[in-house]
């Protein structure tokens, strides 16, 4: 199929198919602040500190995007809004604006109520920016801007239509921070076929897909300087451990919330993710891109 710059990855039905399960669900086994991503680890944390290493992570983004006091920063997909908060209270940015598609997701952000916060129920492709920014930020979003029908060729072409656009949003000299799964040694050609493949693709993340490092450097050349790289799928491994350790010891209520069969099927899911990132198969690439001020278009 030929891929345009408007042509969109996951629909919204299948983003909400996973992050719409139920924030109470969530609350059981996350930490406080709702981060469903790849926490930061230090060898010296205790497992329970995974509120400390979340935080840390989110630390990361924040000083890789280079986000300057009274400033403006986008999150693209933004989930439960720890970003966000972190953005106006701590980085002491002056408008933070988030984009998701799961409607419990920005319901929970705008209870905020921060006027330094802004949500937004719309993809990026829909986004247009008031006022250029300063920084961008995006944790765990790019895994769903392709489908797995896609040939190789409509894969680049809608990663680089992402990146044309964080270009158009930022101010020259702006950085974007990227935190996203790939591909590692799992062949992406067959991995659709496999038992752990179909059963992602169908129960867990419908219609999305992870991209390579090639196709994430193919995209982004011209546009942006990929100034710093990191592998971090031993974080990812230990951060599935410890949800699914938290969620196991909360199977009584998560039972009760979203039933017996959700439960089963998030217990899989997470276990397999821990495995494939501790083998390889997979990995968590946390990147540091530098807008290019004259870009090869």
């Amino acid at each position: 199929m030929q891929n345009t710059c408007m042509d969109r990855g996951a629909s919204p039905e299948a983003i909400r198919h996973h992050y719409d399960v139920g924030n109470d669900f969530y609350q059981l086994w996350l930490d406080a602040t709702l981060t469903y991503s790849c926490a930061l680890w230090k060898e010296r944390d205790d497992d329970a500190m995974l509120a400390v290493a979340q935080q840390r992570k989110i630390r990361y983004h924040a000083r890789w995007a280079r986000v300057p006091a009274g400033g403006r920063v986008l999150d693209v997909g933004c989930g439960w809004g720890a970003v966000l908060k972190h953005l106006v209270e701590e980085a002491r940015a002056a408008r933070a604006v988030g984009l998701t598609l799961s409607r419990q997701q920005a319901d929970w952000i705008a209870g905020f109520k921060h006027p330094g916060i802004e949500v937004r129920l719309e993809s990026w492709v829909d986004h247009t920016a008031a006022e250029p920014y300063d920084a961008i930020i995006s944790v765990g979003a790019f895994e769903h801007f392709a489908r797995p029908a896609w040939e190789d060729a409509a894969k680049v072409a809608a990663y680089r239509a992402f990146f044309r656009r964080c270009h158009g949003w930022l101010k020259p000299g702006g950085w974007l921070s990227l935190q996203t799964i790939a591909y590692g040694n799992l062949d992406w050609r067959t991995s659709r076929t496999s038992s752990a493949g179909k059963f992602i693709a169908q129960e867990i993340f419908p219609e999305s897909e992870l991209p390579t490092l090639e196709q994430i450097c193919q995209a982004s050349d011209g546009l942006f300087e990929l100034v710093q790289l990191k592998n971090d799928r031993a974080d990812y491994a230990r951060t599935c451990r410890v949800w699914s350790d938290r969620l196991r010891g909360q199977r009584r209520q998560a039972e009760l919330l979203a039933g017996a069969a959700i439960f089963t099927r998030y217990m899989r899911y997470l276990k397999m993710c821990a495995a494939l990132f501790h083998y390889g198969q997979i990995g968590l690439l946390r990147i540091a891109l530098r807008r290019l001020d004259e870009p090869r278009l």
